[in-house]
């Protein structure tokens, strides 16, 4: 849920989706900001989430080391850090018990997540999680960011979807100023940016076929009228006209292919290395690629 206006996104908002909607599990209301995190002599800007403890089950995160944050204590003066953050605030140690100044805030460090990544648009390697009430005070805001809801299956989404819209407009006066975004909805989108992509390789694929397929054509050219002598004896000693022509065809699939070969050891290894460096992209081909890409340079 993402608000969008004139009234605010409350957590009073968000208890309310759980406790009337019955095809929500559980609710986590956010508040996103950055600051300033210091200790002792090191310091450095992180995204602070404000947030309830279900964010922990919603988003599947882990602790790697102590807990999340408590959910008896929603104004208690503690944080959790990503594990990004408690490598370079705290590299060698145990952050645990450590107090982090936050703006013009402190905060006493009771968790460390677990490696994670990017998630719900943030790398939640890089923030620092408090409560949610705390998150509004530091930011002087009265609003939230988005609420993170849960349904208990998939097949309950539309049901979710409708129940969630229903609640906050009765709560916000009769105005629907809300927007709900699904998973299903930002996967459809992204889909359909990746195979614009795709289309879009495709055509200058295909366009850097034709010219390949054109060199190729000019080079056999080429090399029938120098080898004219070499035809013409193996005229002489009994070779046929189909026979001449298979001796030029594979000698230019083999060339075609091993071009080939090499393009996709190169295309692979240029994979490996981008897949290091951005491990949460999936960087293989599909099954079919490999094949394919030496049968069209072979045919070619």
């Amino acid at each position: 849920l993402v608000s969008t206006a004139p009234h605010d996104l409350t957590c009073q908002d968000a208890e309310a989706l759980v406790l009337r909607v019955p095809a929500i599990r559980r609710v986590a209301p956010l508040v996103v900001g950055t600051a300033p995190a210091q200790t002792g002599e090191r310091s450095r800007e992180v995204t602070v989430i404000g947030t309830t403890r279900d964010l922990l089950e919603i988003r599947h995160m882990q602790i790697s080391v102590g807990r999340f944050l408590p959910a008896d204590m929603p104004d208690a003066a503690v944080c959790v850090l990503g594990a990004r953050v408690q490598r370079e605030l705290f590299p060698g140690q145990n952050p645990l018990g450590q107090l982090v100044r936050i703006g013009d805030w402190r905060f006493r460090v009771i968790g460390v997540t677990a490696p994670r990544g990017t998630s719900i648009g943030m790398n939640l390697d890089d923030i620092v999680a408090v409560s949610v009430e705390t998150g509004l005070r530091l930011f002087n805001r009265t609003t939230l960011f988005r609420v993170l809801a849960e349904v208990n299956s998939h097949d309950e989404i539309g049901r979710a979807r409708l129940g969630a819209l229903e609640v906050l407009r009765e709560r916000h006066a009769g105005e629907e100023d809300v927007t709900i975004l699904t998973q299903d909805s930002v996967l459809a989108t992204f889909t359909n940016i990746l195979g614009a992509l795709t289309a879009a390789l495709a055509g200058i694929a295909a366009i850097s076929l034709g010219v390949a397929g054109l060199g190729i054509m000019n080079v056999m050219l080429v090399s029938v009228t120098e080898r004219t002598r070499e035809i013409g004896l193996l005229k002489a000693v009994g070779v046929t006209h189909a026979q001449v022509t298979a001796v030029f065809l594979v000698e230019a699939a083999l060339l075609a292919t091993a071009g080939g070969a090499l393009g996709l050891a190169a295309g692979l290894g240029a994979a490996q290395v981008l897949q290091h460096v951005y491990p949460e992209f999936p960087f293989q081909p599909p099954p079919w690629a490999i094949p394919a890409a030496l049968g069209v340079s072979c045919s070619v």
